[in-house]
Parts: structure tokens; C-alpha cells; sequence
């Protein structure tokens, strides 16, 4: 039997989900399978309405190995595991003559465990565990979110958190569900045999394409328990998101709170000596943090380095005591004495890593308003984790609407780990850049406006000129507004002034939850939209409800960002560029992914307006400008004016 080709299997998996062909997604699979096929690895740039998702999807079932696709959000693993991948095997089916299976796998503590809803809680005061159904009054949120989980799991086939319509809050979920460190392990859990988390590992090895997370990967590739299953293919798609991702994972953290907690938990396990050693350890940690200071520690004090090794070695003794004692009037000891061991290795963890004191770390003190202050431990660097972990024995294939920053892959490649592209050696992983375009026609589509006019913005102050811009544009646009700027201090600013000055709607992010305000921007053109961060990355509205996008300055990270700070002098010290290879790459991203939420579909129209100077008036501009889409360029304001205006007449004229 001859093999199908690429791009009849393509056509067939188009056609099902009632898409359009497009030349960069044909390039891009033919891209897909050569690297799968050579077992190289491949860097693709395909930007918005390109289909990526097919474009990798069929080349990987078309190659018939085990392929794992890891992406950022929720949204697209829904998308992929309930619309794509269904569509795309149906299609594919008669002429790959085989039907390949697929599964979502997720962290444990994503899916409901059985054990906690049916044994209960592990209690902090008391010994044993607590009933949380009839701990929480019947007529309370709580209490009416654990009495409809308990019937939903009578009838749910999966335990996933995202198939529970409608949610319940965190504190409710945090009831009924457990972390990997808290799991007793199916063969000691007495419901170890329909154990959901368990089912989905058990698919996920049976499945020909695993659909997971960047976390899930993160800590299958730093914790060396795999958890993913063995797989031959690994496709990152939002890989722009990854570094951020996998750094999350490998942070830890010590506060106060968590380590009284894990006090309480251990007190009743073991002996009198080990439990008071650690009360003690854990009230001269809380003392120091009383008077932690916000900021990066480049060496650890004297009076924290005491106080950390006196928890490290009290959590020590507490761990072995907890495996050597047993107590019969403990209700559920198993349980009990797990949260307990979970709790007290996370603070010996974190403590340990901190007193060892690694060159490859970074440590500092955050204060909350609301919860007080916290320890924090990062790696400096995930490029060598990533290069070592991510890029042997399988194929690689990275991929996102923004890889390509100041017009080439190297920046995003060096925080994978990754060379130069082209550099040959021994141990060095061979990689592949390309840009497959995009379907739309940018410089007819989109204007980039930069304000020139405008004062540098400064760290603090008021900007009233950019304040005066801002509402002439948003005017001028008819509303039709979405508002990126770089603090919520800013954004609440800028809704509260132009609350003022306009008579449009100004929804402001944190006022209700993202996806209603963005439904309510999407169905009033009138209504303009103000956030931070999730929304640079998270808004797809096409249409005439968003044809203008403001960024109210390049949004470099905070000089005292204590992460980003001491990667930037890591580099500088390396006889690099610090600033160009942290600050500019981190900007470069956002604003490439903030611009890209103008234009979503072919007819959008409409001006992304920077409202910075340095982009047009400093040396780095031309290199941010290179990361965006390549938009009509001006810095005349009466021009964006002119043309708001036209683009606003048009949409009133059809009506929208």
C-alpha cells in the first residue's frame, strides 16, 4: 500500500474542520515532518490564522510514533482534545487505515480524588480527619459546591477539574483533590483501583498523541520521576510561554504560614523532641521574616542562614521520625501521616536549597500586602535544564506566533538551552528556525502608531500627555478599545481618567472575571477594555469590537524584579549584553504577542499605538519594532487620527 502524502492527509484534515487552506500551514507540515523524520529539531514562527495547530497535528499522526503536545493554556488543550484532534483522526482515518487514539493528561491535583471525598480531610488541630461534608454549613457556598461535587463523581468518567460545569472555587476544590506528594499511591489507596488520576496516566500511555501542559513537562523533565509516558515526538506549541512556565516549576518558596502549617501537621505524628525542635526552628524563621525587606539577597545573611539549616535539620528529624513511628488512634494514619510528610519535605527542600547556597540560584524576599513575606529561590538560568532535559533522545518541534524577535530565532533559541542556529559540534543539539508568514496582509491591515511626541514615561508620576493621547485615540476610534499597559496601577489610572472624560464604556481588568469582561467588550463596539498582563497574551476578539490596541509604554521588567535583575547582570558579567538579552527579549515578546491581538481575522482593520517615544527614539527601538508584525509605520498623530476615524465611519456604516 503506497503511503498517503503529506499534503492529501492535510487537505482531508482541512476540509473536516472547515478551514481554509493556507500556504504557510502546508509549509509548515512539510517543515513538521522533515524534522520528525531526521530527528532534529525545528523552531516555527506561524502567526495568527495560519491553523498551526493541523500543521503539526497531521505530520505527527501521520508518522504513527507516540507524540506528546504540550501547550500554555487551558483553552488550547480543550481545543486541541475536543475539536482538532477528534476531526482530525476522523479525517485521517481511511487513508492512514488506522484510527489514533489520543489523551489529555494533567497534574494529580487537577483531577477529583476519591480517597479525600470519600475518607475526608487530614485535620490541622486535631488528630485524624474531618468529615468537610458535614464541617461546611449545607446552606454556604462551600457546602453546596462539596454536595454537587460528591454527586458529580458518581457520574463523571474523568474527575477533571475543567469537566465540572459550572466550577467551584479553589478553597472548595482543594477539598476533594491532592498534590503528587500527598497521594498515598494506588496500590496502598483503597480506591487505588478507580483512582481518575490513575485512569488518565493509564490512557495517556495507551495513547498514540498526549495532550499536557508546560508544567507537567516542566516537572517531568527537573523531577526525574517520569510522568509523562516514553514518546518519541515532543511538539511545545506557545512555546514563547515555556521558559516562564518551567521557571515556575523550578521556584521555591518558604513563608511563614506554610511552615507553621507543616508544624501542626507533623506535631501529633512523632515524637515530643523532633516536634518541638521543629516548632522551634519554625518560630525563629518567622521572627527574621517579620523584618524581611523586599529584595534580591545576593549572599544569604548570617541570622537566615542560622535559621534556615535549624529548619533543614529540625525537618530532617522529623522526616525519618515520621517514617519510624506509628499511632493506631490516628483515624486514616496513612493519609494523615502523608499531608504531613508532603508539608514537612517542602520546607527541608526549599531550606536546603537555600543553605547550600548554589552560584546557579537566585534568592530573595517578596512582600504581600495580604499575606506578609516570603522566601523565594529560582534558578538564574533554565537554558541548560531545558538543553539537557528537552532536547535528547526525541524530536523537538517548538512553536508560536512570536519566536522570531529583531528578525531572528537566536534570542528565543539561546533561553531554550539552544546554539547558535547552524552551530555544529559535538552535544550540540541541531535545530531549525523558519517563519512560515502569516494569512493576513499586515501593512494594509494595521498601522503602528509611536507617539513620538510624548515624554519618556519615568518610573513614577503622573502622565498627562499620555492621558490627553490617550482619550483623543480612544475617540477618535469610537471606543473599540483594548488598553495594555505595563502595572495595574496604570490601568486603574487610565479607567478612572477616562471614566471621567468619555461617554464610553471602560471595563477594567479585575472588576469581574476575565472571560466576562472580555465577552462584554467583544458585543459592544462602544466598549473599551483596560488590563495588564493576561491580556496581552489572552484576547481574541475579531471583528470591529477591537481596532485600536494602546500599549502605554515598552514594557520592560521592573529594574528591582530580583529574577530578571541578576539574569541581566549574569550576562553582562558573561561579557554580553544584559540589557538586549533580557529586558529587550522579555519586552519584545509581550508586545509582539499585544500587537498580535489586533488583527484575528482577514477583514480586521485597525492601529496599534505605542505610547512610548523610546520606541521610535532609542537605539533598541528598531529591534522591538522588528519583533512586531509588520505593520504600516507612522508617527504622525493627526495621520492616526484621520485614520481611526475612517476605520470607525466604516464599522458604524455595516452596522457593527
Amino acid at each position: 500500500m503506497t503511503k498517503p502524502s503529506l499534503p492529501d492527509l492535510l487537505h482531508a484534515a482541512v476540509s473536516a474542520v472547515g478551514g481554509l487552506e493556507r500556504p504557510g500551514q502546508v509549509t509548515m507540515a512539510t517543515a513538521v515532518a522533515d524534522a520528525i523524520d531526521g530527528g532534529s529539531h525545528l523552531l516555527v514562527q506561524a502567526g495568527t490564522g495560519t491553523g498551526k495547530s493541523l500543521g503539526y497535528l497531521v505530520p505527527a499522526l501521520a508518522h504513527g510514533e507516540r507524540v506528546v503536545v504540550a501547550t500554555a493554556t487551558l483553552a488550547l488543550q480543550r481545543q486541541l482534545v475536543e475539536r482538532d484532534l477528534p476531526r482530525t483522526v476522523d479525517a485521517l482515518h481511511p487513508q492512514l487505515r488506522r484510527r489514533p487514539e489520543f489523551a489529555m493528561l494533567k497534574g494529580r491535583s487537577n483531577y477529583l480524588c476519591l480517597h479525600r471525598l470519600h475518607e475526608g480531610v487530614p485535620q490541622e488541630e486535631e488528630d485524624g480527619l474531618f468529615d468537610q461534608f458535614e464541617a461546611a454549613a449545607p446552606t454556604s457556598k462551600l457546602g453546596q459546591d462539596l454536595l454537587r461535587m460528591r454527586d458529580w463523581a458518581d457520574e463523571t468518567e474523568t474527575g477533571d477539574r475543567d469537566d465540572l460545569t459550572p466550577g467551584v472555587s479553589d478553597r472548595a476544590w482543594g477539598q476533594v483533590s491532592v498534590s503528587s506528594r500527598e497521594c498515598l499511591g494506588a496500590s496502598k489507596c483503597a480506591y487505588g483501583a478507580e483512582c481518575f488520576a490513575e485512569m488518565a496516566r493509564e490512557r495517556a500511555k495507551l495513547s498514540d498523541v498526549v495532550v499536557t501542559n508546560h508544567a507537567l513537562l516542566a516537572i517531568d523533565a527537573i523531577e526525574g520521576a517520569p510522568v509523562l509516558p516514553q514518546h518519541e515526538v515532543l511538539i511545545v506549541d506557545e512555546a514563547h510561554e515555556l521558559v516562564s512556565r518551567v521557571t515556575g516549576v523550578a521556584t521555591g518558596e518558604l513563608t511563614p504560614g506554610q511552615v507553621n502549617r507543616a508544624v501542626r501537621r507533623a506535631a501529633k505524628l512523632v515524637n515530643e523532641k523532633a516536634a518541638d525542635q521543629l516548632q522551634t526552628a519554625a518560630e525563629g524563621f518567622e521572627r527574621l521574616m517579620e523584618l524581611a525587606l523586599p529584595g534580591r539577597l545576593e549572599e544569604v545573611p548570617e541570622d537566615l542562614g542560622y535559621a534556615l539549616m535549624a529548619l533543614r535539620d529540625a525537618a530532617r528529624t522529623v522526616i525519618s521520625a515520621l517514617g519510624s513511628t506509628r499511632d493506631k488512634s490516628v483515624q486514616d494514619e496513612d493519609a494523615v501521616r502523608k499531608q504531613a510528610l508532603a508539608a514537612v519535605e517542602s520546607v527541608h527542600g526549599v531550606a536546603e536549597r537555600i543553605s547550600n547556597g548554589s552560584e546557579y540560584d537566585v534568592v530573595w524576599y517578596e512582600r504581600h500586602d495580604r499575606f506578609g513575606a516570603s522566601l523565594r529561590v529560582a534558578p538564574l538560568s533554565v537554558s541548560g535544564l531545558l538543553r539537557e532535559k528537552l532536547f535528547t533522545d526525541r524530536s523537538v518541534v517548538l512553536t508560536s506566533a512570536t519566536l522570531k524577535l529583531g528578525g531572528d530565532f537566536n534570542g528565543v533559541g539561546a533561553s531554550l538551552g539552544l546554539a547558535p542556529e547552524g552551530t555544529e559540534g559535538e552535544d550540540v543539539p541541531q535545530w531549525k528556525g523558519i517563519d512560515v508568514g502569516s494569512p493576513f496582509d499586515y501593512p494594509k491591515q494595521g498601522i503602528l502608531y509611536v507617539a513620538r511626541h510624548l515624554a519618556t514615561p519615568g518610573r513614577e508620576g503622573s502622565r498627562g500627555d499620555m492621558m490627553d493621547e490617550l482619550a483623543e485615540l480612544v475617540e477618535a476610534a469610537g471606543g473599540r478599545t483594548l488598553g495594555l499597559f505595563s502595572s495595574m496601577r496604570a490601568a486603574q489610572a487610565a479607567a478612572e481618567e477616562l471614566r471621567g472624560r468619555l461617554d464610553k464604556p471602560i471595563l477594567l481588568q479585575g472588576e469581574d472575571t476575565l472571560g466576562e469582561l472580555i465577552k462584554t467588550f467583544a458585543g459592544d463596539p462602544e466598549t473599551c477594555l483596560f488590563g495588564t498582563l493576561s491580556l496581552w497574551q489572552g484576547v481574541d476578539v475579531p471583528g470591529a469590537s477591537c481596532q485600536l490596541v494602546i500599549m502605554d509604554r515598552i514594557p520592560f521588567p521592573r529594574p528591582d524584579d530580583p529574577l530578571m535583575s541578576a539574569r541581566q547582570k549574569a550576562v553582562e558579567e558573561g561579557g554580553g549584553n544584559g540589557f538586549m538579552a533580557v529586558a529587550a527579549t522579555h519586552a519584545a515578546l509581550l508586545m509582539a504577542q499585544g500587537a498580535g491581538r489586533l488583527v484575528r481575522a482577514t477583514g480586521d482593520r485597525g492601529v496599534v499605538a505605542v505610547l512610548d517615544p523610546r520606541l521610535a527614539n532609542a537605539r533598541y527601538g528598531s529591534y522591538l519594532r522588528a519583533s512586531l508584525p509588520d505593520f504600516w509605520y507612522t508617527t504622525d498623530r493627526n495621520q492616526v487620527r484621520r485614520s481611526l476615524a475612517a476605520i470607525d465611519a466604516v464599522a458604524k456604516a455595516d452596522g457593527k
